[in-house]
């Protein structure tokens, strides 16, 4: 089954610490073997492991897709290094230096904080290869956490308005559904780990959830 729910250290927040693509995940060096083989078994990735910033918080400072990575000003060589085994690395000099966070991605297109200047929302197209746009959800800027993106669907924070369910779904180039993870938590990217042959759920997403995150992610056993 193309579906798992799992915990990072104790925490159900694992979309903070995993960065997910087609066919690599980026995750910290304490990954548990657990976790590490339902990544491989469920999402068919290969592991990378490192720190961000010496953080563990991967998911939240890296953005990333088929084309490229992006990260923050303050990266370490070696860190970098590792992040090139997904693509080639470009860094955005900005304050709002989480990625993750601040950008939602695919290989089709991205969405970025709306704070971001047209120069860095350039930059950050450039890098990822894709149409780039400022846009919120639910009125949230950190747009990487309050949605999930794959290559076959993006799910949004459950209060997205209209409006902004059209922008992803132009933008992205998939279909937008509406959803919560982790027991009605709304910032569903915080929660999942997702690439186009499943997605792993923190453990307390209920199963009524996990149907919603499997027809919006066209996710199928």
């Amino acid at each position: 089954m193309p579906v798992g729910r799992a915990l990072f250290g104790g925490s159900p927040y694992i979309g903070v610490y995993l960065r997910v693509g087609e066919s690599t995940a980026i995750a910290p060096p304490n990954l548990s073997v657990a976790l590490e083989r339902d990544l491989v078994r469920v999402l068919g990735v290969r592991i990378l492991r490192t720190t961000v910033f010496d953080s563990e918080v991967i998911g939240a400072l890296v953005a990333a897709n088929s084309t490229g990575v992006v990260v923050g000003e303050a990266i370490d060589p070696e860190e970098r290094a590792i992040l090139e085994g997904v693509g080639p690395v470009s860094v955005v000099r900005h304050r709002q230096n989480a990625m993750g966070n601040n950008v939602l991605v695919n290989d089709h297109g991205a969405l970025v904080h709306p704070e971001f200047a047209d120069h860095t929302v350039q930059e950050i197209g450039r890098a990822l290869g894709v149409p780039a746009h400022r846009a919120t959800l639910a009125g949230l800027g950190t747009v990487g956490m309050a949605g999930l993106a794959t290559n076959q669907g993006v799910i949004v924070h459950p209060k997205a308005t209209e409006r902004e369910v059209a922008l992803v779904a132009e933008t992205l180039g998939v279909p937008v559904h509406r959803s919560t993870a982790n027991f009605g938590v709304p910032i569903v990217g915080a929660c999942v780990a997702a690439n186009s042959r499943g997605f792993i759920a923190g453990r307390p997403t209920t199963p009524v959830e996990i149907v919603h995150l499997q027809d919006g992610l066209q996710i199928f056993d």
